[in-house]
């Protein structure tokens, strides 16, 4: 369990730090100077797509819980 949690820990740090830009935008936006625009537009798309694994972790959390509560109470 301590192992699963470092992973995810680790796993959501990790991609806070990744190029989530396809190749046309890079392109278009290499050319400008100063890539002040380029880092907005990779800090809108990680945000954009972080809002469904967070929705399905919500989610996956809400019926692990239930599930283990319902366990608990018949015991």
């Amino acid at each position: 369990m301590k192992t699963k949690v470092l992973f995810f820990i680790f796993s959501i740090l990790a991609f806070f730090e990744t190029n989530a830009q396809c190749a046309m935008c890079r392109a278009v936006l290499e050319n400008e100077e100063g890539q002040g625009v380029a880092k907005g537009i990779n800090d809108g798309i990680i945000y954009l797509m972080s809002i469904p694994y967070i929705l399905v972790f919500i989610v996956g959390f809400a019926i692990y819980w239930k599930y283990f509560r319902k366990k608990k109470n018949k015991t």
